[in-house]
C-alpha cells in the first residue's frame, strides 16, 4: 500500500497544490489498517490520504484564512447592494459597488498567491486528525506523546475510583500491550468479568475507563444481560434471521459495535443470561469477530469485553473470622478476608460457567470492600458533583473536617458499599440546599458551608448537617501551620 501511495503521489499533490510527506503515506496506511476495520487497503489508506490534503488546503493554509474571510465579506456586500437597490438609494448602491469591486480584485491577488505560494506540507498529525473523525478516537490516542499518559493510567483512574489498585492495575496493563503492538491482534483488546460486592466501583470503572481511553462516556456500550434469558431473545444480540420477526432490525450488540467499533462493552449480570449467549460470548474473546444476521462480520478486536456479575453475592456476608480482633490487626484481617472472598467468588464463577469460557477470559478481577477511609475519599468525589451543578447558580460549596466525619458515620456500610453515602448526600445536603435556595437563603457568590450540629438529637443519634451561608472558608490550621505563620 505504500508502494501504491508514493506511485499517486504526485497526481494528488497537483490537484491540492501541496506536499505530501513521506511520514504522511506511512501514518495513512499504518493508522488506516490499525483503526479502520470496515474498509480495506489499499483503498481506505488513498482515501485517508485525499481527504487530508484537502483538510490541509482548506483549513490549514494561512492564505485559505484570508480568502474565507474576503468571500464572507464579499457576499455580505452583494446583499447590501441588493438590498438598497430595492430601496432607490443610489448612492449608498454606488458605493457598496465600490467595495464589491476592491474584494473582487483582492480575492483575484489571492488566487494567484494561493496558486504561486508556498505549497503546505501534509504530516502525520494531519493523517491522524481525519481518522479521529472517522472512527471517533481523540487525536491525542494516535499520537506519540500519549505514551507518558499511558504510563500514568493507573493515577488518572485513581481519580474517579477510589480503592480498587488491583483492578485498575489490571485493566491499565492490558490497555498498553494492546497500545503497544504486543496484544493477539484477532482478538479484543481485554475480556475481563469483574466481581466483588455491591456499590464498590465496578460501572464507575468501565464509565472512567471510557473516558480515559475513547474521550467519552458515549463509548460506553451497556447490555443488561438479564433481558437474554430466553433462547429465543439471544438472536436479538446479532439479530433475527430471515423468516422471522424482527429481521428488519439490526442487532443490538453487532449494531452498536458497527457504528461505534472503539468502545467498551458491558455485559451487565452475565450469569443471568441464555447459554447460548455465553457460546456467542465464546467466539467474541476468541475470534474478535461475529456475524450478524445478514451475514456482515462484525469487528471487535479494537473493543474493550467487560462483563460484570453477582455470582457469589451470599457468601460475600459470611464472615470467616471468629472472636476478638485488635485494632493493629484490621488491616491483616481485611486482606485475610479478601483473599477468602476471592476464593469463594472463583469457585462459584467455575460452578456456573464452562471451563473453556472462564479460560477465555484475560483476567477475573474481584473488588476489594470498601473501608472508612474509602469512603472519607468518595465523600469528596461525590461533594465535586454537587460543586459542579452549583457553579451554574455561582454558588461555591465547602465542608468543615466535622461535617465530613458525619457524613462517613452516616454513609458507611461495609456491605453496601458506596450507594448508601450517595443517599446520605441527597437526603442531608441535597435536599436542604434545594430548599434553601428556592427560598432565596442563598444567592450568587455566596459559598454555603457544611458542617455537623451533634447537639441536635436525631433518630440514628449521630446528629445533624447543617448548611452555613459565608463568605469565604478556610480550613482550619494545623499547630505546625500555625507555628510557621508570621503574627
Amino acid at each position: 500500500t505504500i508502494e501504491i501511495l508514493r506511485g499517486i503521489r504526485a497526481p494528488y499533490e497537483e490537484h491540492h497544490q501541496l506536499t505530501i510527506s513521506d511520514e504522511a503515506l506511512t501514518a495513512a496506511t499504518m493508522l488506516s489498517s490499525r483503526y479502520v476495520s470496515d474498509r480495506y487497503l489499499p483503498d481506505k489508506a488513498i482515501d485517508l490520504m485525499d481527504e487530508a490534503a484537502s483538510r490541509v488546503r482548506m483549513y490549514k493554509n494561512p492564505i485559505g484564512e484570508v480568502a474565507k474571510k474576503v468571500v464572507s465579506n464579499l457576499r455580505e456586500v452583494r446583499q447590501k447592494i441588493k438590498k438598497f437597490t430595492a430601496e432607490t438609494d443610489n448612492k449608498v448602491v454606488k458605493e457598496f459597488e465600490a467595495q464589491e469591486t476592491a474584494l473582487q480584485e483582492k480575492l483575484a491577488e489571492i488566487k494567484i498567491a494561493w496558486d504561486r505560494g508556498n505549497s503546505p506540507i501534509v504530516s502525520s498529525e494531519d493523517i491522524a486528525e481525519i481518522v479521529s473523525m472517522w472512527v471517533g478516537v481523540p487525536v491525542t490516542e494516535l499520537k506519540q506523546e500519549e505514551t507518558d499518559r499511558l504510563l500514568k493510567m493507573e493515577e488518572s483512574l485513581h481519580e474517579h475510583i477510589i480503592g480498587q489498585e488491583e483492578a485498575i492495575e489490571t485493566i491499565s496493563e492490558a490497555v498498553r500491550r494492546a497500545k503497544a503492538g504486543l496484544k493477539d491482534p484477532k482478538r479484543p483488546i481485554g475480556s475481563f468479568i469483574f466481581l466483588g460486592p455491591t456499590g464498590v466501583g465496578k460501572t464507575e470503572l468501565t464509565k472512567a475507563l471510557a473516558k480515559f481511553l475513547f474521550g467519552s462516556e458515549e463509548a460506553l456500550i451497556q447490555l443488561d444481560m438479564s433481558e437474554f434469558m430466553e433462547r429465543h431473545s439471544v438472536s436479538r444480540l446479532v439479530g433475527a434471521p430471515p423468516g422471522y420477526i424482527g429481521y428488519d432490525e439490526a442487532g443490538q450488540l453487532t449494531e452498536a459495535i458497527r457504528r461505534r467499533p472503539y468502545s467498551i462493552v458491558v455485559f451487565d449480570e452475565v450469569e443471568k443470561a441464555h447459554p447460548e449467549a455465553h457460546n456467542m460470548l465464546l467466539q467474541i474473546m476468541e475470534e474478535g469477530h461475529i456475524t450478524d444476521s445478514r451475514g456482515r462480520m462484525v469487528d471487535f478486536r479494537n473493543a474493550i469485553i467487560i462483563m460484570t456479575s453477582n455470582i457469589g453475592a451470599n457468601l460475600i456476608k459470611q464472615k470467616t473470622t471468629l472472636g476478638f480482633k485488635l485494632a493493629r490487626d484490621e488491616k491483616a484481617t481485611a486482606e485475610h478476608e479478601y483473599k477468602d472472598m476471592r476464593k469463594k467468588l472463583i469457585g462459584s464463577l467455575k460452578k456456573d460457567f464452562r471451563p473453556e469460557f472462564i479460560n477465555r477470559l484475560d483476567s477475573v478481577v474481584v473488588f476489594h470492600a470498601l473501608s472508612k477511609e474509602n469512603i472519607r475519599d468518595i465523600v469528596s468525589l461525590e461533594l465535586d458533583k454537587v460543586r459542579e451543578r452549583l457553579q451554574a447558580k455561582d454558588l461555591a460549596l465547602e465542608i468543615t473536617p466535622e461535617g465530613t466525619d458525619l457524613l462517613v458515620s452516616l454513609g458507611y456500610d461495609p456491605d453496601m458499599g458506596a450507594r448508601p453515602l450517595r443517599r446520605v448526600i441527597q437526603r442531608k445536603i441535597e435536599n436542604q440546599l434545594s430548599d434553601a435556595i428556592l427560598a432565596g437563603k442563598f444567592e450568587a457568590g455566596d459559598t454555603v458551608l457544611v458542617d455537623a450540629d451533634f447537639d441536635v438529637e436525631t433518630e440514628d443519634g449521630e446528629g445533624e448537617i447543617i448548611l452555613i451561608k459565608t463568605e469565604e472558608y478556610h480550613e482550619p490550621l494545623t499547630e505546625l501551620e500555625s507555628e510557621l505563620l508570621p503574627v
